[in-house]
């Protein structure tokens, strides 16, 4: 008889070895993100000061309220009028060298006002130099990393970055407006040039131009997309993107609508709401760390912007948003006092959530109709915004001048935020061709 050979027990010491996982690592793009983040914090302290140099350099100085103003008013507009040749320059030079470049004039310009002892010093170092390196640091920075890295999540990762300046004023206002209260205006210059030249070593370093650099495609692309050959002759292209966006009736729906957006952020509350809740009663240090507040909820406010711009009709939101602005301006002359009290809390925090929120949905607007160009025509809406903000800066000054108050530029801002919903409202949507129209959510 013929015995069947027994099988082998199987145990767990026979038992084939597991295969090991590969853990997945995150894509290079969120690092460069997180850079990016990083680096516009870094930069944000020059956007925390000038509101906090008003009152000190009106004392020491003996300049009006209006002189200060101007200066401030070049540095804002010159933020917005060098964004586009800023695009176009790191299409040409790649994004490391224009951002390095940019944060060294800024560190540069920051420190010098410390020996200034006349007004058009505070209009050479502050205004010009100042401007011109915050305008290649500005919004277009994050339009261009968004737009070479990301295919998928751009308006969420837009809206993060887009709060990263916000993240800066929530470091730094308090900081420098206790360096100013206790030492003097001077240490806090300082302070802002160490602060944007801690970030050029981190730019250099991690920081990347394109995807195609460490051989990635986009986040979210399914094919690889290769890197585009320099762009020569930036000015050149710069203005050419103007001249065909200026074509179009978006460009100056979107360009007149960010311009009332920096009149009511930058060039109002930003460079007024410190010296107007002083004129009140409030101290420096209370109504800086209130305008920090406003920082905190922009970061939740900008980041859900994002998120939705992703997923509704970009349109009606931008329409609600300069609504609520609107409507939260022509209550705050009733508000300010000597103390921080629960109703200017809740405009605090009503109008933080607000504060950019506008910014991903404008550069998704300008994505839809401008496409590859859409970074640099965003630059020139971009230049609007600082436009407004800077005549705000000025005429905010010269109002608190000639009037004694700055009620007149509240209820005036509140106004033009109603303006800009209804402009918001007749953007028209841009018709793709046949088979590539995409639905726009409702």
């Amino acid at each position: 008889m013929t015995q069947t050979p027994e099988l082998p027990l199987r145990t767990a010491d026979h038992a084939p070895d597991p295969v090991p996982r590969r853990r997945r690592r995150p894509h290079r793009a969120w690092s460069v993100a997180a850079v990016t983040f990083l680096t516009i914090i870094g930069a944000a302290g020059f956007a925390s000061l000038p509101g906090l140099l008003i009152d000190p350099l009106h004392a020491e100085f003996h300049w009006s309220r209006g002189t200060i103003g101007f200066a401030v008013s070049i540095n804002l507009a010159l933020y917005g009028l060098t964004a586009p040749f800023a695009a176009a320059l790191m299409d040409r030079f790649g994004i490391r060298r224009v951002v390095a470049v940019a944060l060294t004039v800024i560190a540069t310009g920051a420190w010098l006002t410390v020996f200034m002892t006349a007004s058009w010093q505070l209009v050479l170092l502050w205004g010009v130099l100042v401007g011109l390196g915050s305008g290649s640091m500005a919004l277009a920075f994050a339009a261009t990393v968004t737009g070479r890295w990301f295919t998928e999540g751009r308006g969420l990762v837009t809206g993060i970055l887009t709060a990263a300046g916000a993240s800066g004023q929530l470091v730094f206002l308090p900081l420098l407006s206790w360096i100013v209260d206790r030492y003097d205006w001077r240490p806090a210059a300082v302070t802002v040039a160490l602060a944007a030249l801690a970030v050029v070593p981190l730019v250099w370093l991690l920081l990347r131009d394109h995807p195609a650099d460490v051989g990635l495609a986009p986040y979210g692309a399914t094919e690889f997309v290769p890197k585009p050959p320099p762009q020569r002759g930036a000015a050149r292209r710069a203005v050419r993107a103007l001249a065909s966006a200026a074509r179009t009736g978006p460009f100056w729906l979107l360009a007149g609508t960010f311009a009332i957006c920096g009149a009511t952020t930058n060039g109002l509350v930003k460079t007024h709401f410190v010296p107007a809740a002083h004129d009140h009663g409030m101290h420096m240090t209370a109504a800086a760390s209130l305008l920090a507040v406003i920082g905190i909820f922009d970061i939740a406010g900008t980041i859900a912007s994002g998120w939705f711009t992703d997923r509704f009709n970009i349109r009606r939101l931008l329409a609600v948003y300069y609504g609520l602005r609107g409507l939260s301006l022509m209550f705050l002359p009733l508000l300010l006092s000597d103390t921080v009290h629960p109703p200017m809390v809740f405009f605090i925090v009503f109008y933080g959530l607000d504060w950019v929120a506008t910014v991903p949905p404008t550069i998704a607007l300008c994505r839809e109709h401008y496409g590859e160009d859409s970074a640099i025509v965003f630059g020139w809406v971009l230049a609007a915004h600082q436009v407004g903000a800077a005549l705000i800066a000025f005429l905010g000054g010269l109002a608190r001048d000639v009037f004694g108050t700055y009620d007149p530029v509240w209820y005036t801002s509140g106004a033009l935020c109603a303006v800009a919903a209804l402009m918001a409202l007749v953007i028209r949507q841009r018709r793709e061709a046949a088979g590539d129209e995409q639905p726009v959510p409702a």
